[in-house]
């Protein structure tokens, strides 16, 4: 009796332990990833809100779930870095977003790859446009805040060569911002895809910011930082997180897909990614 009552608290122990890892593997509740950069660039303080791969998923009604975590966070600039919009949800989610957002902080746009594969291209980008969020594309804008000049640079997702007749090569674009930094001010580059920074460190930006990886789709923190990302295959390098180099970092957000993903995220909540420049 004593064996049969020892085992059936084994067995009791091993099913809470098991539904209690289920439920925090596949929590997909938003969460607030921060990151602080220093530079003697910097003379103010400057707080920036990146968001990527939302693919028009839905945070609560009117999108209130995503825009009151990013009014909690009182940033100064919003980078909106690719996969905002998806090819198979329609984006009313996204135009709700937009318009919790667009008149209470400056936002920029890139695109990624699930826009061109839309075939919506020029629809979404007036989508964009319609908020007065500027998208950038080979281009880049310098802007104040708070009496801090930064550069923020742009370009688009490299299938805007396959999916359109657009001729204007990422390569063609990189080289068109590379200078911006010759203003001396602290220069951002907005990149949907990670897996090019090697390209993107032939040129001075301070700060590369992308997306794209999902944050490998499954995680097991402190051990695998991501099983498989497009394009970058298995166990990922730029799955998400900070990376440095000599005299740049990258930033990758883990993004914010939901019920749009064809694999569930596995200890891979979605982000919200704050970076506080000091």
């Amino acid at each position: 009796m004593k064996i049969k009552k020892h085992i059936r608290i084994i067995v009791i122990l091993l099913v809470c332990t098991l539904v209690t890892t289920a439920i925090f593997a596949f929590n997909t509740k938003l969460k607030i990833q921060y990151y602080s950069l220093k530079s003697d660039k910097l003379t103010v303080p400057v707080r920036i809100a990146l968001i990527t791969d939302l693919h028009s998923c839905f945070y609560g009604e009117g999108q209130k779930e995503l825009i009151d975590a990013v009014n909690a966070q009182n940033p100064d600039i919003v980078l909106l870095g690719g996969d905002i919009c998806d090819d198979k949800i329609p984006d009313e989610n996204t135009e709700l977003f937009l318009a919790g957002i667009a008149g209470k902080y400056p936002c920029y746009y890139v695109t990624g790859n699930h826009e061109y594969w839309s075939y919506e291209i020029d629809k979404i980008i007036k989508l964009f446009q319609s908020y007065d969020i500027p998208v950038l594309e080979g281009s880049f804008d310098t802007i104040d805040i708070n009496g801090q000049k930064l550069n923020i640079c742009g370009i688009s997702d490299p299938d805007c060569m396959k999916y359109t007749d657009n001729n204007y090569s990422i390569e063609e674009q990189l080289v068109d911002v590379g200078n911006a930094g010759e203003n001396g001010y602290y220069t951002i580059l907005l990149a949907h895809r990670p897996e090019l920074i090697k390209t993107y460190l032939n040129y001075d930006f301070n700060l590369i910011l992308s997306g794209h990886a999902h944050g490998g789709q499954w995680r097991l923190p402190g051990i695998i930082n991501g099983l498989y990302a497009p394009d970058q295959g298995l166990f990922p390098r730029y799955a998400g997180g900070q990376y440095s180099f000599e005299d740049s970092h990258m930033i990758v957000s883990r993004g914010l897909a939901r019920e749009s993903t064809r694999i569930p995220r596995i200890f891979n909540r979605p982000e919200l990614v704050i970076i506080d420049l000091l």
